[in-house]
């Protein structure tokens, strides 16, 4: 039986976070949610996901601020990251890679991309 990856979608929309909750169940994962920075922080310390998926502009603390508290705490530190965001430039782009992200999905997204790099970085990181 394939491993089941837990992942962390967070953003504070709940139509965004419901939606790819939905499509990356279908595809055999387990998925939790966080609506504002501090909480994905804590979901993370307390359930240990295989991915966060991570939007940038959130209530709180922003998802830079998320990858940077990850980052420098041995604990989470390797975690990975795949920025989700509707910030576009390459300066966002350029900032969430330089601070630990592995991969940036510009919103709107296709649900299919976003299963498929899912997929890839665990593969890629399993093998």
């Amino acid at each position: 039986m394939p491993h089941v990856a837990k992942i962390l979608a967070v953003d504070d929309e709940p139509d965004l976070t419901d939606l790819m909750q939905y499509h990356l169940v279908r595809a055999g994962h387990d998925v939790t949610t966080a609506a504002n920075g501090w909480e994905a922080i804590h979901a993370v310390r307390t359930n240990r996901p295989d991915i966060i998926l991570l939007d940038l502009m959130l209530p709180d603390l922003d998802g830079f601020g998320v990858c940077e508290i990850l980052r420098r705490d041995p604990a989470t530190a390797t975690i990975p990251i795949i920025i989700v965001s509707a910030w576009a430039s390459a300066d966002s782009r350029n900032l969430g890679l330089e601070l630990g992200a592995l991969d940036y999905i510009t919103k709107p997204f296709s649900p299919a991309e976003l299963v498929a790099r899912v997929n890839h970085l665990l593969h890629a990181r399993a093998g």
